[in-house]
Order: C-alpha cells, then structure tokens, then sequence
C-alpha cells in the first residue's frame, strides 16, 4: 500500500486533479472503467457514497463524478479510497483495465487504466488478475518533488526516457535514461523531472493484497 508520509500536505478535493484540469471527459474510458470499479467496490463492502467520502476525506459529489468518469482520482486519493474499500491503488487501477489476464495475457494501450502522480500520469501495465507484481508506467515532467511516498512493497524503477532527480530518504540521485534503482520496503521515496523535460518512468512494485473479487 503507497501512503504520503506524515509531512506530506492533506488530501482535500484540490489535491484531486482532473484529467484536463476541469472536469474530466466522459470519453476518456480509463476513467470510466476506474470510476464503474470503485462503485463496484463500494457496494460491496455496503457504503453510500456519503460514508465512503467521511472516510476519504473528499466531498460526496466529487466522488459522485469521480464514479461516473468526470474527474480522474490522484494517486494520493485514489490511496484513500483504495484503503477504505481494502484494496490498494496499483490493484484498483489494474482491475480498471479493459481486459483481465485469464481473457488475454496482453494488453492494449487504449485498455490500460490511469491516474494522475505528481503532475504527470500513472499508468498500469498489465491486465487484471492475481500476481507477485504490478508493472506501472511513470510520465511527467513537473520539477516538483512534492511529498514523500512510503509503503510496504519492495519496489524496483527504470528510466526509460528523461532524467529523473530521485530522493531516497534525503539522499538525492540523478538518473539518466538507462539507470535503474530498487528500494526495499519502509524507504521513503519520491522523483521528478531533473530539468523539466518530460520523462518516464518503469516501475515494478511488489503485490501485498490480493486483488479483490
């Protein structure tokens, strides 16, 4: 499970970033799918959206739209929900792809799912299902270096493209295309783009909760 450390600023509806800055486009259906899964959840474990948003922390009618694929979650309160609804962000966002792996082992690009990071985009990179890992896909190109992020996988990252400032519990690195890293769990971790230019980013984190049916 990914989680801002303490000194990280709260999470309120502002730190929520549409997919284009206003509301998000119904047709974009990556949002959709993430919007239909989280319903899906929250029916199962019985909550209105009324309690889902007391226990989040966001407004009731942005999880409204959220729901129905008008607004794209960020990674810090897609964490909240997916931790109410006993799951994790990377899970969620895989099982918002448009395919599973028992369906097909390959999966197309206009069936991932994403959500916005720090500025930039996350995307998942493999189909819904059971498995060790969860391969994510890191784009952007902000400088910030914004929060830090912990959690209790080991994780593994490769540029692929850019230069990436990365800190690790204050000992900051520069990576260039080609250079890699892996961190176990309980390191405080955050990146950004060293020089503003876009880059991106593999990411392959261990898989502690198994996705939920």
């Amino acid at each position: 499970m990914v989680a801002p450390t303490d000194d990280a600023p709260a999470v309120s509806d502002g730190a929520v970033v549409p997919a284009d800055g206003g509301a998000a486009d119904p047709l974009d259906r990556s949002v959709t799918r993430l919007g239909q899964r989280i319903r899906t959840l929250r029916h199962a474990h019985g909550l209105t959206l009324v309690q889902l948003a007391d226990a989040t922390g966001l407004s009731h009618s942005f999880l409204s739209q959220v729901e129905r694929g008008h607004a794209r979650l960020s990674m810090s309160s897609l964490f909240r929900v997916a931790t109410t609804l006993g799951t994790t962000q990377q899970v969620l966002l895989a099982e918002a792809t448009a395919t599973t792996a028992s369906a097909s082992p390959v999966l197309r690009r206009t069936e991932e799912a994403s959500a916005s990071a720090g500025g930039g985009t996350v995307r998942a990179l493999a189909a819904a299902g059971d498995r060790p890992f969860d391969p994510l896909e890191y784009t952007g190109t902000s400088q910030d270096l914004g929060e830090y992020w912990l959690h209790d996988e080991d994780e593994f990252a490769y540029v692929v493209e850019g230069r990436v400032l990365l800190d690790l519990d204050g000992t900051v690195d520069l990576l260039e295309p080609g250079d890699s890293v892996f961190y176990p769990s309980g390191t405080r971790h955050r990146w950004a783009s060293a020089d503003g230019g876009p880059y991106r980013l593999l990411a392959v984190k261990q898989r502690l909760v198994r996705a939920v049916d």
